[in-house]
């Protein structure tokens, strides 16, 4: 039997690479081999990275990335990237890590649902999505918690999209770049018909549906205030990792940031 029988793996940009070494560490001692799995943000591209098997591939990947990006803002000449890299690069990297044989094993994997937020005005997704980021940012700082519900007030909504499905029809790797959208700094796109903003302003560890066992949930930063919740155990980085949230220029610090949830993967099963 699993020791958990649920993983949630929350956002934070690069802060994700985090999850990734932590998961590295722990899947084949626990094992860790849930039966249901959802991400949100950043930790969408770790959900599929863990179940396709391909976390270090995700890392190396980036990092080659990284190297040929010099700026994360392009004030003077904006060209195709607009004001920075962000949105083409990670959808570049994030195609080519999900090709045919990471879809196949993502689609014949447990459950998996990613999480999508849709802004206040489907008309003025890039503008409402803007203001919605502002409330995110503000909660996240004065209450502390990863469960959120300013910017539902404010208008956003949600969506549990069903992972498996999208890698049955080829389009995990648009669901997973999707996920992490956060205007102003990337283009609000379409799933489905609806706007998409990162489902990280609805909540940054979404349960499961159905939510029903043992659940790990993989921080990325520490926070004030978590749920008691019998059954439920959060996780998250004992110091700042090195990687910044979007700095897309530095390879080093996210194999730092990797290494840095690697130990914490080691001393987590010591514990």
């Amino acid at each position: 039997m699993a020791a958990f029988e649920q993983l949630v793996l929350s956002g934070g940009g690069c802060r994700c690479f985090w999850q990734g070494g932590f998961l590295h560490a722990i899947e084949e001692e626990l094992p860790l081999q849930p039966a249901r799995v959802t991400g949100v943000s950043g930790g969408a591209l770790t959900l599929a990275g863990f179940l396709a098997g391909r976390g270090e591939r995700v890392l190396a990947e980036m990092k080659e990335a990284f190297r040929s990006t010099d700026r994360n803002l392009n004030w003077h000449k904006p060209g195709a990237d607009r004001l920075t890299p962000h949105q083409r690069v990670y959808a570049e990297v994030v195609s080519r890590v999900l090709d045919g044989d990471a879809l196949a094993r993502v689609a014949a994997g447990p459950q998996s649902q990613i999480l999508l937020g849709h802004p206040p005005s489907d008309r003025w997704a890039g503008l409402t999505g803007s203001l919605a980021t502002l409330a995110y940012e503000a909660e996240l700082h004065i209450v502390g918690s990863p469960h959120f519900n300013w910017a539902e007030r404010f208008g956003v909504t949600s969506s549990l999209v069903d992972a498996r499905i999208a890698a049955r029809n080829g389009r995990l790797a648009d669901l997973v770049r999707f996920a992490a959208t956060i205007p102003p700094v990337f283009k609000p796109p379409r799933w489905d018909g609806m706007a998409v903003i990162d489902g990280g302003m609805a909540d940054q560890a979404p349960m499961p549906e159905p939510d029903d066992g043992r659940t790990l949930v993989v921080l990325t930063r520490p926070y004030k205030r978590l749920p008691q919740v019998a059954g439920r155990l959060y996780v998250w980085p004992a110091e700042e990792v090195p990687a910044d949230k979007i700095d897309f220029t530095d390879p080093a610090k996210i194999q730092a940031t990797w290494d840095a949830g690697l130990a914490a993967g080691e001393a987590f099963l010591r514990e």
